[in-house]
This record gives structure tokens, C-alpha cells and sequence, in this order.
């Protein structure tokens, strides 16, 4: 959703693309005296981003992120810059040098660090963008922390008896990718899906011996300002099993729903 023209860096006589890693290399200072093999040091940005904050009167940001580490140095020349402002979203960069492509470098671990990037004035209530890539914002958060916007976009789909709220339920529950949905029940309050995940080994022809087993849960869910919020989850018919869970459940919504079976 958040597709923006890639933003490329001229930094001295290299040329680097922000959303992978970059080309420039540079000696280590061992290179420079002769003491040790030269390591290559590329360009590159952050493994992923952590979260946001605002300091300094929300004239700064930091931004954490992870980045590589392992038993020699994997990380130099950390930089958070403010790249630009439009349309009331702030463009920020998180860089850092690394050899850590090299695979005799010894960068196998992650560690996480804080780069600082100053706006210059506060952020108020803009969004955020991350290397092109992550939106946080402060609208709906809690101070001085970000809010990390999602796959429908910074502002939540309120909660509605529709697919495409249901979906967003779903998208907001812990459960594996490409979990198919059900509807059992909606009010203004609340939402009962019935999700159902294909688990097992990916089949060929029929007859091969390979059947998947398909895993299904039911979910109930309360409507928030921010969507429907996941609550509570059980395999039993009616209300009995969920009601002793979540008693203020409409009897309406649960009283004909069948017993899931146990794959």
C-alpha cells in the first residue's frame, strides 16, 4: 500500500539504493596500516525497524532498529537523516556500513540500536515512512511512542458486519497466513469467525498418500475504535464453552453455533 518512488543516495562517488543494500565499499582502518586482511563495507539499510519515538519536544525521532553483530565489528557510521516532508508524512532514512554480505566476517547475530534523526520542528500529528517501507504514526498511540500502521494503512477499517472488516479481524489475529474465514455471528459489538488453516505437507496428484489436515479455531471478537479486537477462542457448541469465558457474549450469536471438530 505504501508505494513511493525508491529514493537513491549519492553518497561520495557511490550510488546506493536505500531498500537493499548498497554498493559502496570501503578498507578497514586494519587495511589501511596493513595489520589485517580488508574487510568490504557496504552500504546498508536496517534488517528491519523496531518502533518509533518522539524526543525533544517531538523535534526528534528515534528510531529503533536491528541490525547485524557477531564476535567481530559488523556495524559503523550509524545515520538517521530526515530526507523529506509531503503531504503530511515524514520521509526518514536509517543507514549504516557493514560487512556483514561477507560470509567468512562472521555476522551471524542481530542486536538492536537506536539511530536519532532530527526534523527541526515537531512532528504534530504526521506520519512517519522508513526507508520507503514502514508508516508509523502518532495518531491513536501512545506518547512519545509511534503506532505502526498496517496492511490497511494507518487508519483501521472501524468495526462493521462486512468481508472487508472481517478480513481486517482475521489480519489481526495470531493464527498462520492464508487462514480462510467463516461468519458465525455479527452485531454493532460483537464478530464470531470460524478460521480454518491448511496444515501439512504440500501435496501432488491425488492418490500420492499426501493429505493435509485442515486445522480450524472460532474466534470472537469485540469491537474497538481501532477494529475488531480478538478475545477469545473455543471449540464448543452453543454458549456454555464461551460464556464461561466471556460471559456479556449475546446468546443470540453463540446458542446455534455447532461443536468444532478436533482434527
Amino acid at each position: 500500500m505504501w508505494q513511493r518512488g525508491m529514493r537513491v543516495v549519492v553518497l561520495g562517488m557511490a550510488l546506493v539504493v536505500l531498500a537493499g543494500c548498497g554498493s559502496r565499499t570501503a578498507e578497514t582502518d586494519e587495511e589501511a596500516t596493513g595489520t589485517a586482511t580488508a574487510a568490504t563495507w557496504t552500504l546498508a539499510a536496517p534488517i528491519r525497524v523496531n518502533g518509533i519515538r518522539t524526543t525533544d519536544g517531538g523535534r526528534s525521532l528515534m528510531v529503533d532498529v536491528d541490525v547485524p553483530d557477531g564476535a567481530r565489528d559488523c556495524v559503523r557510521a550509524l545515520r538517521g537523516e530526515l530526507d523529506t516532508v509531503e503531504h503530511g508524512t515524514v520521509y526518514v532514512r536509517v543507514t549504516y556500513e557493514s560487512p556483514s554480505l561477507d560470509r567468512d566476517y562472521g555476522c551471524t547475530r542481530t542486536r538492536r540500536v537506536t539511530a536519532t534523526v532530527k526534523l527541526g520542528e515537531p512532528l504534530a500529528s504526521r506520519r512517519v515512512m522508513v526507508n520507503n517501507m514502514d508508516v508509523y504514526t502518532p495518531v491513536g498511540a501512545t506518547p512519545p511512542t509511534l503506532r505502526k500502521c498496517g496492511e490497511n494503512g494507518c487508519d483501521p477499517t472501524p468495526p462493521r458486519c462486512t468481508p472487508s472488516s472481517y478480513q481486517q479481524a482475521v489480519n489481526d489475529t495470531d493464527i498462520p497466513e492464508h487462514t480462510s474465514w467463516e461468519e458465525r455471528g455479527c452485531d454493532d459489538t460483537w464478530l464470531v469467525l470460524d478460521l480454518s488453516t491448511r496444515m501439512g505437507p504440500a501435496c501432488g496428484d491425488t492418490g500420492d498418500g499426501c493429505s493435509p489436515s485442515v486445522v480450524s479455531q472460532r474466534w470472537f471478537y469485540r469491537a474497538e475504535p481501532r477494529g475488531w479486537r480478538p478475545v477469545a477462542t473455543n471449540r464448543d457448541a452453543g454458549c456454555a464453552g464461551i460464556r464461561d469465558i466471556v460471559p456479556d457474549v449475546p446468546e443470540r450469536l453463540c446458542e446455534s453455533l455447532p461443536r468444532l471438530d478436533r482434527d
